[in-house]
Parts: structure tokens; sequence; C-alpha cells
């Protein structure tokens, strides 16, 4: 059975070639890998099943519930295939066309077939992050647009366009990511983050999409284009997760811009109960090195006192040298600041009357300040739709949240919140009985010792899984003890 990491603060790692496999698997697991990311902008099918297994199989094995962050693609613009590296430099005038495969002796493939109808003259193009910039001096409409370069050196294969000035025409989802929709419902996804939403729409369409094929799938906007700073608020409420993206992001608003756009989206999302995720560049020198540097450990300790429910590697965990110590290494400065800064708990506590479910939350704010009051080691959310869960983890109290539930699918899925531990359990008779069968269960994992202050919430009667109206403060016993 492998150990239960005592961490707040989730790991998000990319799955690839560098980890691809059952023995680096479960090192990162034993690392500290909470939420596996497949990234479908690459591989196929098929590698990414093999490594969705992967996982499924380590959960059974080692009784982990390590979630799937399934990634569609969305509308990205690629470079296509080129022989090799295209020099330029600055004031030089390439052409883009978008009805080639492979690059010709005049102009070079680009993966969009509308960028000649969407650009217009004058407007910005940016390739691989921003590090090649250049303006659009004429397109024919059709297939064929010419950029005069300002700054930058080589065009790379496959390497990202972005047009931060240009109206994209092409829907969020695209035809790639119905056909990868597909995986996501035939293999029970926890998570699927959507890439490039514009609008609160996007979600709800797939939702719709969801709903209507008997999917459990929970869904994660992407923040990366002005057009969703725009509609923020709408995006967070429609939304089961957000992701703050800033790697897109960084590229498509000015980079000043970035820092405080990600703490304002992320106060959004945890007063909305709403996961949220920090992604893009975090520990990316230990790609190549084995450890990181002092900034890139700054900003994994910043996404935590910002109130980040989780933490993203990319290319480090994917194709890097040291996956399984840039896991270590994340986990080592995530515990640090949850041991040193006090100033991370108690948070989000507000009632918003005018919530439905404002009864419940009040109980379960409630649970929180009780915790504090009394040192509680955890706090405990019986739950049969997440929504205790959800709602603990908004509150950030420092007690631990352990979540029972006799609703299996959602196991995994409540991976992926701050805080939150979730275990099976299915022997709801009474109260007091179930707070003791949990208790036990706590004890066996050796995650609690008798004498431990537990702060028990749970829906009253406890057959009927209503929203939460009890809260029941009570000691961890030694096995025989006689209940005061």
């Amino acid at each position: 059975m492998t150990p239960i990491h005592l961490r707040r603060t989730k790991i998000v790692a990319t799955i690839g070639p560098a980890c691809a496999n059952p023995k680096t698997m479960l090192e990162l697991v034993k690392a500290g890998m909470d939420v596996a990311r497949l990234n479908f902008s690459h591989a196929d099918h098929e590698t990414h099943e093999k490594s969705l297994k992967m996982v499924r199989d380590i959960n059974k094995k080692h009784n982990t519930n390590i979630a799937i962050l399934q990634d569609l693609q969305g509308p990205k613009i690629r470079i296509g295939d080129l022989k090799e590296p295209f020099k330029i430099k600055s004031g030089d005038v390439i052409t883009l066309r978008s009805d080639l495969t492979e690059q010709t002796a005049d102009a070079l493939p680009i993966q969009y077939k509308s960028i000649a109808r969407d650009v217009k003259v004058g407007e910005m193009v940016l390739m691989d992050d921003g590090n090649v910039s250049g303006r659009i001096v004429e397109t024919n409409g059709t297939n064929r647009v010419k950029i005069k370069i300002e700054y930058g050196e080589v065009i790379k294969s496959r390497k990202g366009v972005n047009l931060p000035e240009t109206q994209i025409s092409e829907p969020t989802l695209t035809e790639k990511d119905f056909r990868d929709f597909e995986f996501a419902i035939k293999h029970n996804v926890e998570w699927l983050a959507l890439s490039f939403v514009r609008s609160a729409d996007d979600i709800k369409l797939l939702k719709e999409l969801i709903r209507l094929k008997n999917g459990t799938s929970k869904i994660i906007a992407k923040i990366e284009k002005p057009e969703a700073l725009a509609n923020i608020d709408e995006i967070v409420a429609a939304a089961d997760g957000i992701m703050v993206a800033r790697g897109d992001l960084g590229v498509e608003i000015p980079m000043e811009e970035v820092p405080g756009w990600q703490k304002r989206i992320i106060k959004k999302a945890n007063s909305m109960a709403k996961p949220v995720i920090l992604a893009t560049q975090v520990m990316e020198s230990m790609i190549n090195n084995p450890r990181p540097t002092r900034a890139e450990a700054n900003d994994v300790a910043n996404a935590l006192v910002d109130g980040a429910d989780a933490v993203m590697l990319s290319g480090e965990t994917s194709v890097g040298k040291y996956p399984v110590m840039v896991v270590s290494a994340m986990d080592k400065i995530l515990r640090s600041v949850e041991k040193e800064d006090e100033d991370i708990y108690y948070r989000n506590m507000e009632i918003i009357p005018e919530d439905a479910d404002a009864l419940a939350t009040s109980v379960i704010n409630t649970a929180c300040q009780l915790s504090k009051e009394t040192n509680a080691k955890a706090i405990i959310g019986m739950t049969q739709s997440g929504y205790t869960a959800f709602q603990l983890s908004r509150c950030r109290p420092k007690s631990f949240i352990f979540a029972f539930t006799n609703n299996r699918p959602i196991l995994n899925t409540l991976n992926l919140l701050w805080g939150v531990r979730a275990f099976f359990y299915n022997g709801f008779v009474s109260t007091d009985d179930t707070i003791q069968d949990v208790h036990e269960i706590l004890k066996e994992r050796d995650l609690v010792q008798p004498g431990d202050v537990m702060v028990n919430t749970a829906s009253m009667p406890l057959h009927e899984h209503g929203l939460t109206n009890m809260i029941k403060i009570s000691r961890v016993r030694n096995k025989g003890e006689v209940r005061e």
C-alpha cells in the first residue's frame, strides 16, 4: 500500500515518453503525483490509453486515488513539419500557407486553414512562445499570408503560433477535440480540460455533450485568451475547475499583466469553490537539470500562497531527464510552505446569502472554524456528490480533510482538491457507529492517533444523502474503549 501524502496542495504531472512506463509511473506516485495529465496535443489514443491503464492499475494495486486529467488540444495553431529549422532575421518577409503539409522552397506550412481569412494587415504574429515576432503584411484571403519578421532567429517544426490581435473564427471545440472527447467518455476520465475557452457557452456546450453521453467527467476551463479574461466571472461560474495556463496567456496578453491576472483568477475560483491549477514553466529548468532555480522554487511557493489547489508540471515530467526528482522537489517546496506560512489557512469563509445551498455552506464554514478553535487533526466529510469536500476545501482549514463516500466514481475526482483525501465507505448506519468506523479506517492507515480531535460533518439522516446539516466533535478512541 502506497503511503498517503498528507500534503494539501496537489501536484499534477504530465505523462509522456520520460515517465510512461510502470516503474517510473509508480515512482511518480510515491514521490507525490496526485493527478496524471494526458496531453492530447501530443501522442495518439493508443499511447494515452496505455498511460491511463498504468495509472488505474496503480490505483487498484496500491489503493491510491490518482486522478486522470485529459487536456484537449483546442484550436491550437502550429507551424507544420519543416525539413529543418528555418533561419530568419529582422526584416525578412516569410510566407505561411495553410494548404501545405510540408515546407517548400518559398513557403512554410501552417496548421490553421482559416488564417488567411481571419488575419488583417498590420496584426501581430507570435511564434514559439513569443521567441519570434512579426506583423502581417499581406493576405490573399484564402490560403496564404506574408509576415515581416520583427525579431527572432529560427522557426522550428510544430511550434505554436499566437495571433493576439486577431479574432479567431475556428470554434473552441475542434474536429480533433470531438474525437478525443470520445476517449474521455469511454474511459470515464475524471477531469477534462478545455483549451482556449472564450466564453461560458464553450463550457456549457461541453457539459451538454457529456450529459448526452452519460459521462462523468468534470470540466476544467483553461484561461489563455484575452476573451476569457473579459468573461472570467461567467466562465468560473460555469466550469467545475480552472487552469491558469500561463504559456499561451503570457503571449496573448502583455507579460507584465500575467501575475496580476493569475492572482485575480485564483481568488475568483477560490471564492466559488472551484479547484484551480497553476500551469506552465513552473520548474522548467528541471527538464535538463536535477535542481530547480531559486526563482522556480519561489514560483511554486507563491502559487500556494495565492491559493492554487494544484501546481502542474508539463515538459518537466513528460520529456525531462528527471521526472521523479522534479515531483519530489515540488513536494518538498509545498510541504515547507504549508508548515511555515499560517496565512494560507482559513480563507474564503464568507457566506453568499442568495446561494441556494447557503445553509449547508454555513454548516461547513462552522465546521472549519471549530477545527481551528479545537486544533482538530482532521475534518471528516461524509459525502455522496462531493459537494461537502469542495466546500471544505474552499475554506482552506489547517486540519486535514478526509472525505468518505460510497460513490466510487468521485474518489479519484476529489484528489485534485486542496487538502482532500478520499476513502470509500458504504456502511452508513447510525451517526455514532459511522463515526467510529471511519476513525478506525483512518487509524489503520496511520492517519490519526487515539486522542486526536476530529470534527465530523454529515447529512442527517445519513441514508438520505442530503446536504450537510450536522457537526459533531469527537476524539479518536482506542479500540474497545467505551464511548463517553
